[in-house]
Order: structure tokens, then C-alpha cells, then sequence
């Protein structure tokens, strides 16, 4: 696209938006993307400050009326009115990229409605240095410059709005299709109050987390973030069109507005399995901060998840996996177990700490289901090698096998048989071998005995021959 600002500060401007990302973060890489001119005359295509660092993969000419030819590059830097470009610059480079995302969506709807895209007369002199969009362009966009646009989320403030318009992402719902915030507020059901997603390496793992089950259950969709700038992006998007952006891995999940009736009842059940929420308090205590009955709709005994102003478990993961600088506190996260009190296990739990609390095996139990849903969960468990051991006792009861049972005896006397049998049968195989050559050597000096004799024959024959031809 191409245009004239006029006003405080005049000036005319090409951008050009390319197909195929560079490598834009590399900073041992000079960009020259922008190309300053003053009054037509070439300055400078060094100038690193006409665009920020997130928007490096666009392309452009400015020039200027307004800056006089014969500047430094330190001048330049302090310049007011090169801020006042930078500023329409960015605006217009943003306005761009949102205008190729309202097309995608005129065009979706004309080709589901078999209509050809008109353009408005206001839309037609707004953009009439711009080309005229014929196809969906702005999904491949995002996968070359989503990453860059998200880091613009971060170090943004002043434009993070317009930045916040641009996200795309897959859900629940629409799997094959990105879809923007404003896509997912607009179908959003009337009672829902929030914008969900869950965190994760991929799609295939989101759908394998309790929080993921629990979401489908409630026929709510769920955004995926699978991008590890996406957890630091929420950090500072906390909130679209009056919608707050809420981790389902975090303390709550999906907000369910509960009846006086279901309220009480909750109360009953808070109150009938209290003795096994305070005995779990106290064998957990260095590990979770808080215990409580999950209102999750799940098939785990067992749900970890973080408050709601704590770091997540992805995201203290991804600060570690990256060697940042954080307190310990921000990459050892203590979580908060949620119980799901319909579970068989949970159930077999609370009957025995009514019995028994010092019941060793429902200690065991309780400590191999928390470390197995804390690593399904995403979180580190401090002690593996007692987690396998606790893993292996509760295995060996279930087969009925003594859970301190030691190491079997081995005999190896019937390996030693097969490994004497083996031998033999190599040393006869050998000895067999040994024979066969033999017999070809033998077979061949034979052979080189025969030739010899029809060789010494010829030359008598041929000697012969020669007498009788001196004679004659």
C-alpha cells in the first residue's frame, strides 16, 4: 500500500507486506527494510527506528519533506518528526494487516453465499493505493508473522489493542480454521461469562488434559495456545471486549453459575468428606498450598492446578527449558489439588482414613495418584526414583505379589546347557566347513595335474610338427 500524511508532519509512504518471513530476530542480521528519503533524495536505508523491531518483515520507501538533507544519523534518532512517522507508520502498517484480515472474512462469506466481494466507495478511497485483494491471504500471514506480531503484544503497550484484533488461533470448535477473539465472543452462548483455552506443547496434548475433558463436558470451546510466547501474550492480554481470558489448567476452570439448591449441596459435600481433605492437607503439605473438591466433570481421581495468580506449570516449564533468570518461586510451582470424590479410588481412600489414617496403604495410594495427575498436569515431581518405587509396591499388590518381595534367585544352569549346546554345534559346523574346503582344494590340484599333462602333449605334438617340416 502506498499513501500521503498531511498535517503536523507531510510525508508519502510505499509498504509492502511479503509472502516468506526473514530471519527477523537474528541481530547479527542488518535489515534494511526501510528506505528514508528526503525531498526524493536517498539518506538512508540503515535506520532501524521507522518500525519497531516486531514489524522488521515489512518493506518500504518514506520520504520526507519536512527533514532537512544534510543530517546525521544521531540527529535523526532525537528527531521529533521522524517519531510522528514511525507513529502513522506503525498504524498504517497495522490498518494493512487488519484490512487483508476483514477481506479474508468478506470473502469467506461471499464464497459460502456464491456472491462476488464488492468494495464500499469509503473502503475504495481509503485503500486506492492499495491492491486489490482476490484471495484468503491472511492465515499464511499469520503463520510466518503470528510470531512476531505476538511479540509486538509484549513490547507494544501503545498499539496492543489493534495487535490483540490480529491473533488467530485454533479452538475446540474449529480445529482447521483459525479464528480470532472476536470470532469466538460473537458465538460465545449467552451464559458464558469468560474466554477459555489451555496451554500446551500441541493440539494432541491440550485434548489429553483433564481440563481439556472438563470444557468438552460443558460444551464450552476452548482456544489452543500452543506456541510458548502465547503463555507471556496472556500475561499481558488479560481481557477482550469485556471478556476475561481465563486458563483452564488454573484454580476455577469454567465458571458454572450454581443454583441455591446445587450451592448447598456442595456445602453437604464439603463438609461429608472433610476428613479426607484435611488428611491429605497434612500428608501433602510440602507440596500443594491448598486442597479442595473439584467441581470438574472428569475421569481422574486427582486434578493439579495453579492459582490464579501464579505462574502456570507450561510456563515455569518453558522459563526453564529457556534458562531465564527467574526466582525459584516462578519455576517450582506449588499447585492446588483439586479431589474428585466420585472416583473408585477416591472413594477406597476416604473408607480406609476413616478407619486407619496411619493406613500405609492409602498412603502410598494417595501419594502415587498426586505425582502421577502433577505430571500429567505439567509439573515436576521432586522425587522420581520414590515415585517409580511407590509405582512398583502398588503394581506388585495388584497382581498379589508381597509388596517388598526381593529379587529371584536365578538359575543359570539351563542357560549354560544351551550355551554348551551351542558351542558344539559351532565347533561341528566348523569341522565341517574344514572338511568341505579340503575336499575342493584336493578336487583342484587334480584338476591343475590334468591340464599340465594335455599342456606338456600339445608341446610334443607341436615339436613334431616343426621336425617334419625341417625334413620336408
Amino acid at each position: 500500500t502506498h499513501f500521503s500524511a498531511a498535517g503536523e508532519v507531510s510525508f508519502k509512504a510505499l509498504l509492502f507486506l511479503p509472502g516468506k518471513s526473514e530471519q527477523m530476530f537474528d541481530s547479527t542480521i542488518v535489515h534494511r527494510n526501510i528506505k528514508l528519503y528526503v525531498r526524493r533524495v536517498f539518506i538512508t536505508d540503515e535506520f532501524k527506528d521507522l518500525l519497531p523491531r516486531y514489524l522488521d518483515f515489512i518493506k518500504g520507501v518514506v520520504d520526507s519533506d519536512d527533514l532537512p538533507l544534510n543530517v546525521s544519523r544521531e540527529v535523526l534518532q532525537e528527531s521529533r518528526i521522524l517519531k510522528i512517522i514511525k507513529k502513522k507508520l506503525v498504524r498504517k502498517a497495522l490498518g494493512m494487516l487488519q484490512s487483508i484480515a476483514d477481506t479474508d472474512k468478506k470473502l469467506e462469506e461471499a464464497q459460502e453465499k456464491g456472491e462476488e466481494v464488492k468494495e464500499d466507495a469509503e473502503e475504495a478511497d481509503e485503500g486506492s493505493g492499495s491492491k486489490k485483494q482476490t484471495e484468503v491471504l491472511y492465515p499464511t500471514l499469520w503463520s510466518e508473522f503470528g510470531k512476531a506480531l505476538r511479540l509486538g503484544l509484549l513490547d507494544d503497550g501503545t498499539n496492543r489493542a489493534r495487535l490483540t484484533k490480529l491473533l488467530r488461533y485454533y479452538t475446540s470448535k474449529s480445529e482447521e480454521k483459525l479464528v480470532s477473539l472476536e470470532d469466538y465472543v460473537d458465538r460465545m452462548p449467552e451464559n458464558q461469562k469468560d474466554i477459555y483455552y489451555v496451554a500446551a506443547e500441541s493440539m494432541a496434548k491440550i485434548k489429553q488434559m483433564p481440563a481439556f475433558e472438563d470444557a468438552v463436558h460443558q460444551k464450552v470451546e476452548v482456544i489452543y495456545m500452543t506456541d510458548p510466547i502465547d503463555e507471556y501474550v496472556v500475561g499481558h492480554v488479560t481481557d477482550f471486549a469485556g471478556k476475561k481470558l481465563v486458563n483452564l489448567a488454573k484454580e476455577g476452570g469454567v465458571t458454572l453459575s450454581l443454583s441455591e439448591k446445587e450451592k448447598r449441596i456442595q456445602k453437604q459435600r464439603n463438609k461429608h468428606y472433610k476428613p479426607l481433605i484435611s488428611w491429605l492437607k497434612s500428608l501433602l503439605a510440602d507440596r500443594v498450598k491448598k486442597v479442595k473438591l473439584t467441581l470438574r466433570t472428569m475421569s481422574e481421581p486427582f486434578f493439579v492446578a495453579t492459582g490464579e495468580n501464579d505462574v502456570s506449570a507450561q510456563l515455569a516449564r518453558i522459563n526453564k527449558a529457556q534458562s531465564i533468570t527467574f526466582d525459584q518461586g516462578e519455576t517450582s510451582v506449588m499447585g492446588i489439588l483439586e479431589v474428585n470424590n466420585r472416583h473408585p479410588l477416591v472413594d477406597e481412600l476416604y473408607k480406609r482414613i476413616l478407619v486407619d489414617e496411619e493406613d500405609e496403604v492409602a498412603k502410598e495410594l494417595a501419594l502415587t495418584l498426586y505425582d502421577t495427575c502433577a505430571l500429567h498436569n505439567g509439573f515436576e515431581i521432586p522425587e522420581g526414583k520414590e515415585y517409580g518405587h511407590r509405582l512398583g509396591r502398588l503394581l506388585r499388590q495388584s497382581v498379589e505379589i508381597d509388596a517388598d518381595a526381593p529379587l529371584i534367585e536365578e538359575d543359570t544352569s539351563e542357560y549354560e546347557l544351551e550355551i554348551e549346546e551351542e558351542e558344539a554345534a559351532e565347533l561341528a559346523a566348523a569341522e565341517k566347513k574344514k572338511e568341505e574346503a579340503a575336499a575342493k582344494a584336493a578336487e583342484a590340484t587334480e584338476d591343475d595335474d590334468d591340464e599340465e599333462g594335455d599342456e606338456e602333449a600339445d608341446e610334443d605334438e607341436d615339436e613334431d610338427a616343426e621336425e617334419v617340416n625341417e625334413e620336408l
